[in-house]
């Protein structure tokens, strides 16, 4: 029988009476286990208490949204688990909940589950309702607020990314209603020429005139505003000068080519003056035509990679655990935020690219950087400058987020992660955001995540393995 002095010394029992102690240890037995053994597992019928006198164990959770989940391992004397709510009676779950394992040498105390029923019922009757009462209204608290942040959550990213969606959708439908009044033009135009009959030849080396400007578009050196009027203004009177009507309305796309002055006497020279006017009208909607194209082409890529975004972030059709590259989730995380980011908010990356590829449940990292990164938007109250850089130290990946908002006062930080600890108005915040980022880095990457923070520099440091944890049998 264990010797009660040893029991006394445990947090859990310090305040009973020789008697109450006495009673324990005639109840309760001490198991040993070796290394990696495991001390109960989940599923299997919650016969026994458990309370770690010595060694080391950690608490392992199946399940089958999240997987596996790791807790922290502790060796601090009196931490318990198994049949934990064995006092509900019939109302308590049959089975272990969780597996704990032994992850050094260990002495357990190990009570029967009735017996440790009893007890709480007979030595604390009072703590045993308010306990039974705090277990079932916290989960059915805790349940009903975690589905309203995820769908408030869900609200956010829908409506940025709706946002970021519609500014290249628009321009896409824009640019298509304008090709085709200019295609229609150009119809017209070639129609025109070929009425007035242009050689085949010149025809030919008209189209290749207009092949060669279009080629030009966005390969251009960069021009000041005041280069490109100029520019515009002499290709204007140049065109002027050969009869074109409305040259200071062609001007602008030629110029937008490359399209000169002396570009203007070798198109004379092939298709002939009487033909010059209709064929440099030509020439410039063709131009337009393919400048539009390219504003098509630049929004769908813009809508597709808004798209490979969002697929990203919440990593659809990809395996729950898998090796990635931290960055990505990063990106993807500041794109779907990246229409909720007020104008006056500075978004700042510096990656360790050296960073290897991190084994991790990706979506919920996503999760993470979420939470992250809209605490420090609305620390920083429509200006400063939001931080993202990443780093690795031996055998950890590091990624830290900052901003210049006012700081987490000094005397609540040690509770900032604790679950609906909240620094905000009733209605704002439902104090789950890094209580729920907390659990997702050290229970289910065996992470770290802390915080530094003086007003205007604060700074989130989440740090996470960069080896697979060992497989839980």
């Amino acid at each position: 029988m264990i010797d009660i002095d040893e029991l006394r010394k445990l947090f859990l029992f310090e305040r009973l009476s020789d008697e109450q102690l006495t009673k324990l240890a005639s109840t309760g037995r001490v198991q040993s286990y070796a290394q990696d053994e495991d001390i109960l597992r989940q599923g299997e019928p919650a016969e026994c208490f458990a309370v770690l006198l010595e060694g080391e164990m950690q608490m392992i959770t199946e399940t089958v949204s999240a997987g596996t989940v790791a807790m922290p391992r502790t060796s601090q004397p009196g931490v318990y688990g198994g049949a934990t709510s064995a006092y509900l009676g019939e109302r308590a779950p049959q089975t272990y909940q969780h597996t704990l394992r032994a992850t050094a040498p260990s002495r357990v105390f190990m009570l029967p589950a009735k017996k440790f029923a009893y007890i709480v019922a007979e030595w604390f009757p009072m703590a045993m309702h308010l306990l039974d009462g705090m277990l079932s209204g916290g989960r059915m608290q805790r349940e009903i607020i975690d589905r309203r942040q995820r769908l408030s959550a869900l609200g956010t990213i829908t409506a940025g990314l709706t946002h970021e969606l519609n500014n290249p959708a628009a321009a896409a439908v824009r640019a298509v209603s304008e090709l085709r009044s200019l295609i229609k033009a150009s119809r017209f135009q070639l129609a025109q020429l070929a009425e007035d009959g242009i050689a085949p030849d010149k025809l030919r080396a008209l189209i290749e005139a207009q092949e060669a400007c279009t080629s030009n578009l966005g390969k251009l050196d960069k021009r000041s505003p005041l280069e490109i009027s100029d520019a515009e203004d002499e290709l204007g009177e140049a065109l002027e000068a050969v009869g074109v009507d409305d040259a200071w309305d062609l001007a602008p796309a030629l110029v937008g080519a490359g399209f000169t002055s002396e570009y203007l006497q070798k198109i004379r020279t092939k298709v002939g003056d009487e033909h010059t006017p209709k064929a440099l009208h030509w020439l410039a909607e063709a131009i337009e035509i393919s400048q539009m194209l390219n504003e098509v082409t630049e929004a769908t890529e813009r809508i597709t990679t808004l798209i490979r975004s969002a697929k990203q972030y919440s990593q659809m059709d990809r395996a729950p655990f898998q090796q990635v590259d931290v960055h990505e989730l990063l990106d993807s995380t500041v794109a779907i935020f990246r229409g909720k980011i007020p104008p006056g908010i500075t978004v700042v990356t510096d990656y360790d690219r050296t960073l290897p590829e991190i084994p991790c449940y990706a979506g919920e990292l996503n999760q993470v950087w979420t939470n992250l990164i809209h605490n420090a938007l609305d620390a920083m109250d429509g200006e400063g400058t939001l931080t993202i850089r990443t780093a690795h130290d031996e055998d950890e990946a590091i990624v830290e987020i900052g901003d210049t908002g006012h700081g987490v006062p000094e005397a609540i930080k040690d509770r900032i992660f604790e679950p609906f600890f909240t620094t905000k108005s009733v209605g704002e915040g439902t104090g789950l955001g890094l209580d729920i980022s907390y659990r997702i880095v050290a229970g289910r990457h065996g992470g770290e995540i802390k915080v530094r923070s003086v007003p205007g520099d604060t700074w989130f440091e989440v740090r996470l393995p960069l080896r697979e944890p060992a497989a839980t049998s």
